[in-house]
């Protein structure tokens, strides 16, 4: 059982005030009957409707009895005695009994609330009966029903109270639901953002780093013997810097890669294979097939990257001397295929990524294709080279629609 009582609102406190105002005016009432008739007893009548006053009036300020019901129960016991006094000396004392159903109701257990407006009912007919010096059964219908009523609007009461703390705990907890979702939903849009931003710098800063060092190391190597190579290379990886800043550029701007710009996919691929294969010791051709059709941003960004990524690992760690990259229009897909004759690995011994290392190509050109639901397919063996294939359908899905944008 709840031992306190329920969170006032503004609607309980006027009605508790409704309350406190009519048992202030029904004692007053009392005692000033007894005055205005010169009953017997006048001075004790009005003694005893000001103790209750001041009894009744104690109950509301001390908070024991606003936070205890076993507080609250002896005030009411205190305040009831009080009446059974005014009510044995005046039969104007029936009519308290009214606002003490309420309290009885109201701060007693449902049993106890239920019995205590019983015996209120019965005292006060009783009373009024002695007073009058004769019973009749009319004597009883109004304390009886003053306790019907007091019971059904208690009640209906505490129906609409508990009706309205379900409502509130419900409110409370959309509004935390909501909380928790907005969080979650920005936890996934920090998430998918650094995703992003993780494939983006890979596969073009990292890379194009990369690339500048190793030419950087073909010009140390070149060194002193055939100074013009040198020369060549530090140009090479000057070239390389320069594009590498106009892909940050366009990656801090948000824009399409550079390579994209006023030309095809088809356009910036051959240009890449002749870029990769005048800056390393590579012969990088490129192959178009099928009838070429208009691609979305989405996919064209998505297929130059896995070209971009793939020829850079062929660069770095295939030792190959020529590799093939084709661009084919299958239909409803259009695929990139990049097949080199290099040294080949096992792919399924592949090491783990690490940040001194790298190792995130894979992984970041497999999460670019999967998001506009395509497929990757990688196929190798030691001493045979790589083929790697990347497959999308000309209609992403439409949750995908963001990576356009990278």
């Amino acid at each position: 059982m709840n031992t306190t009582a329920p969170t006032l609102t503004s609607t309980t406190r006027a009605l508790a005030w409704c309350l406190h105002v009519l048992v202030v005016a029904l004692l007053a009432l009392a005692a000033g009957r007894a005055v205005a008739d010169h009953r017997p007893h006048t001075g004790l009548i009005t003694a005893t409707a000001a103790a209750c006053a001041v009894i009744y009036a104690v109950g509301p300020v001390l908070p024991r009895v606003r936070r205890s019901r076993r507080a609250a129960a002896l005030w009411l016991a205190a305040v009831g005695a009080c009446w059974l006094v005014l009510l044995t000396l005046s039969a104007d004392g029936v009519w308290v009994a009214f606002p003490l159903y309420f309290l009885q109701l109201h701060l007693l257990p449902r049993r106890a609330g239920l019995a205590a407006v019983a015996a209120t009912a019965v005292a006060a007919t009783a009373g009024f009966a002695v007073h009058q010096g004769f019973f009749s059964p009319a004597m009883a219908i109004g304390p009886a029903l003053g306790a019907a009523v007091a019971v059904a609007v208690v009640r209906g009461y505490q129906a609409l109270y508990r009706e309205s703390e379900q409502r509130r705990h419900l409110i409370e907890e959309l509004t935390a639901t909501r909380a928790d979702l907005a969080t979650a939903q920005h936890a996934a849009g920090v998430l998918a953002e650094r995703e992003r931003l993780a494939r983006e710098i890979h596969d073009t800063l990292a890379q194009g780093l990369s690339s500048i060092q190793l030419l950087l190391r073909a010009a140390e190597r070149a060194l002193p013997r055939t100074p013009e190579n040198a020369a060549r290379y530090v140009d090479q990886a000057r070239q390389a810097a320069v594009d590498n800043l106009a892909e940050a550029r366009r990656f801090v701007a948000a824009l399409a890669p550079p390579a994209l710009e006023g030309t095809t996919l088809a356009g910036a691929l051959e240009r890449l294979c002749a870029t990769t294969s005048t800056r390393h010791r590579l012969t990088a051709r490129f192959h178009l097939t099928g009838e070429p059709v208009p691609l979305a941003t989405a996919h064209e960004v998505v297929l130059l990257r896995v070209a971009q990524s793939a020829l850079a690992n062929t660069v770095r760690h295939a030792e190959a001397a020529t590799v093939e990259v084709t661009l084919s229009y299958l239909g409803d897909h259009v695929a990139v295929d990049i097949v080199d004759d290099g040294r080949g690995f096992d792919p399924d011994r592949l090491p783990a990524p690490d940040p001194e290392t790298g190792g995130f190509g894979l992984a970041a050109m497999r999460a670019r294709v999967h998001a506009l639901g395509g497929t990757l397919t990688l196929a190798s063996a030691p001493g045979h080279g790589t083929a790697l294939a990347a497959q999308l359908p000309l209609t992403p899905p439409a949750e995908t629609e963001p990576e356009a944008r990278p």
